[in-house]
């Protein structure tokens, strides 16, 4: 699917375009007067990974209320970043064969089109290793350590002989002490959610290099948080504050604030802290750092006064959304740099819950694990952008996605309801009326009802109550729709005496669709683009809607949104699924055992000598080649994920091992009629198998 390229002030605002009627008359729309200073920002995305619907909650969700503040005439910001700093990317990078700035400027451009593709209407988008995100972590450890907020002090922590490096918690696993589960993170236990110490795991290994770790000392630097209890414990009790989020803070107060980590080892790729030759920055500390570096930028983009956002007494908000599993970061760590610092604190931090698909966590294996750019080359973003308003409320709660529901929700509400006003109506203005909408309504009072519902809609908007705003709009768009069916134009249309009649009664329908589209437009922004080509007037300001548009020549009506179609739905099912079959390198990479099997079970895998004849990229894919393979007088084609370790032109000529009996399976490219073997601990490379010199294509390995 295509989907049109918006620039910064298409996104920002939705355009009014001059009508095609004989006068080309229009009404002028009117800005309201600005009231709020309001910066939003979102949690990053990590910079190794592509985006996915999961994601995409948090950044539509926070896209939706930033133009809808936008829309009551606030001026409201919306600035944020990629995370490029930590371990995975470090290793990441050193998989491919590339340089860390290498990867994340691909990653950058990489989820930048993705949320422009999704109409997200960001005011700056940058990453936290670039040099103004540098300035400002610098000047809040500068003015941390002054204010004698900084300790230093001598750990003991695992550290991989083999890869010369000390191992985050994430990298570390073995067997959980509580439970017994073998194979668990450092610090938490996926089967019964314990938390713990690395150096309680039970035969603890490195993700790294699969050996186990030893301990070893080294001096870090801690904040001590214990000095901001008082001033945070008062931040949580502002009133802004969701309720979900303060109870979890209690909790942390309860148990006593203690002093945090903010200091990594090299190898590292992040900030060196400055007066050390071999320590840096952890990523958590330069991470929310990164809202305010972006929109640093910004300000000196737009002559904005960076100061008289950031000081502490400013009249301006800030708020920061972000998923429920990272709230800790975001209520203690971040305020408390930026009270140490002397900067304002956010207004509110507001958390949401995971996303599930059809009622579980996404899964590759079931094609639910849906990356963004996968769904958009089959689906309108404006579909996805509506279902995550229409199940959205204020609190935590998980939101899921269900397929079925998806196609009903949006076929009935966006296309049945509210788009059928419109294309009800404009046929009869059109050819009874050469365009042009009657000079009065027939019914004010039913325009006045729609008007006066604006403040309660407004009101669920502004508190994030999505799905409340959603129920509201649609009970609107009920009453729109049966005020045209009691009237029934298409049946007056018939006399030839009634056409003013027909002209009024459909020019009312249309004022009811034009509100409701205004009250849609920062849900559907490129739905709404087209309503107001449509309509002759910008459908982007609430203030606008206090007189309706009468007298003037609306434009041609065309298709505004078709019906979710359910082929597309599996076609994007499979899609995903078949995203299985591209071997891309992990993050993290893990020694990752699997479970025994006997002697007959592995005799049943037909192992072959194969020489490639022929390997070429797959334009459609990353990390794909196209294989093409000759195992003794047969011709096998074979998608093997090793476009980042080998050049194609190399390939040719090569003997390697394949899996003969394999069944074959039809991806998005083609049919892959086997599996070529390959091993790789991530972090070192992909590395195929290949015979000893002497072995000719055919020949059984056994």
């Amino acid at each position: 699917m295509h989907v049109r390229r918006y620039s910064l002030a298409d996104r920002r605002g939705i355009i009014a375009h001059s009508s095609d009627c004989p006068d080309g008359e229009r009404k002028k729309a009117t800005m309201s007067k600005q009231k709020r200073k309001i910066l939003v920002t979102s949690g990053l995305p990590y910079a190794n990974g592509a985006i996915h619907l999961g994601h995409m909650l948090e950044y539509i969700q926070t896209d939706i209320w930033a133009r809808f503040q936008r829309s009551q005439g606030h001026e409201c910001y919306f600035a944020w970043a990629d995370d490029a700093h930590g371990t995975p990317i470090m290793l990441r990078a050193e998989a491919e064969g590339v340089t860390p700035e290498t990867l994340i400027a691909r990653m950058n451009a990489e989820h930048q089109q993705d949320f422009i593709d999704f109409g997200l209407s960001y005011d700056n988008y940058s990453n936290t290793h670039d040099e103004t995100n540098r300035e400002c972590v610098e000047t809040i450890y500068q003015r941390l350590n002054e204010g004698g907020y900084i300790d230093r002090r001598t750990i003991s922590q695992f550290y991989d002989e083999e890869k010369g490096m000390f191992l985050p918690d994430r990298f570390i696993r073995g067997t959980c002490p509580r439970c017994k589960t073998e194979d668990q993170y450092g610090d938490s236990c996926e089967a019964c959610g314990g938390t713990y110490s690395p150096t309680d795991l039970i035969d603890p290994r490195s993700a790294v290099s699969g050996t186990a770790p030893v301990m070893r000392d080294s001096e870090h630097f801690f904040v001590r948080l214990a000095g901001f209890e008082a001033r945070l414990q008062n931040w949580m009790s502002s009133g802004k504050q969701q309720p979900g989020v303060v109870n979890k803070m209690q909790e942390w107060f309860e148990d006593g604030l203690r002093d945090w980590d903010i200091s990594r080892d090299e190898p590292y790729f992040g900030f060196k802290i400055p007066g050390t030759d071999d320590k840096f920055f952890y990523v958590w500390v330069d991470a929310p750092i990164g809202y305010m570096s972006s929109f640093k930028e910004l300000c000196e983009r737009n002559n904005l006064d960076f100061d008289a956002w950031w000081k502490p007494d400013t009249d301006t908000e800030m708020y920061n959304f972000i998923g429920k599993d990272i709230v800790y970061f975001h209520t203690l760590f971040w305020p408390a740099m930026l009270m140490g610092a002397g900067y304002r604190t956010p207004t509110a931090v507001y958390a949401h819950g995971f996303l599930t698909v059809d009622g579980a966590k996404m899964s590759k294996s079931r094609g639910t694990f849906i990356m963004a750019r996968t769904y958009l080359d089959h689906l309108n973003p404006d579909y996805l952008r509506y279902y995550y308003c229409a199940r959205l409320g204020p609190g935590l709660a998980d939101i899921d996605l269900s397929l079925d529901d998806f196609v009903a929700r949006v076929n009935s509400d966006m296309v049945g309801k509210v788009i059928n006003i419109a294309s009800r109506c404009a046929g009869f203005i059109q050819r009874g009326s050469n365009g042009r909408l009657a000079a009065e309504l027939p019914e004010p009072e039913l325009y006045q009802r729609f008007i006066d519902q604006g403040e309660a809609i407004a009101n669920d908007f502004e508190q994030r109550n999505y799905q409340a705003a959603i129920r509201r709009i649609m009970g609107l768009a009920d009453e729109g729709n049966r005020y045209i069916d009691h009237h029934k134009p298409w049946q007056l249309n018939k006399q030839d005496d009634q056409q003013a009649k027909v002209q009024a009664i459909c020019s009312q329908g249309i004022n009811l669709f034009r509100v409701l589209i205004t009250y849609l437009a920062p849900v559907v922004p490129f739905t709404a683009v087209k309503a107001a080509e449509f309509l002759g007037v910008a459908v982007d300001q609430w203030s606008d809607l206090d007189q309706p548009v009468l007298g003037v020549c609306i434009n041609t009506f065309k298709p505004l949104m078709t019906r979710v179609d359910p082929v597309k739905i599996r076609a994007m099912v499979e899609a995903s699924k078949q995203d299985l079959e591209i071997s891309n390198v992990p993050a993290t990479p893990v020694l990752d055992l699997a479970d025994e099997i006997t002697i007959d079970e592995f005799l049943k895998v037909d192992l072959r000598v194969a020489k490639i004849i022929n390997a070429e990229t797959v334009p459609e894919a990353d990390k794909l080649l196209q294989l093409t393979l000759d195992i003794g007088g047969e011709i096998r084609n074979v998608f093997a994920g090793i476009k980042s370790a080998y050049d194609p032109a190399d390939l040719v000529g090569r003997h390697i091992v394949m899996v003969a009996n394999l069944k074959p399976r039809k991806m998005r490219f083609g049919l892959s009629e086997g599996m070529v073997l390959a091993a790789g601990s991530g972090a070192g490379g992909l590395f195929l198998l290949s015979p000893d010199a002497g072995a000719t294509a055919g020949t059984r390995v056994t």
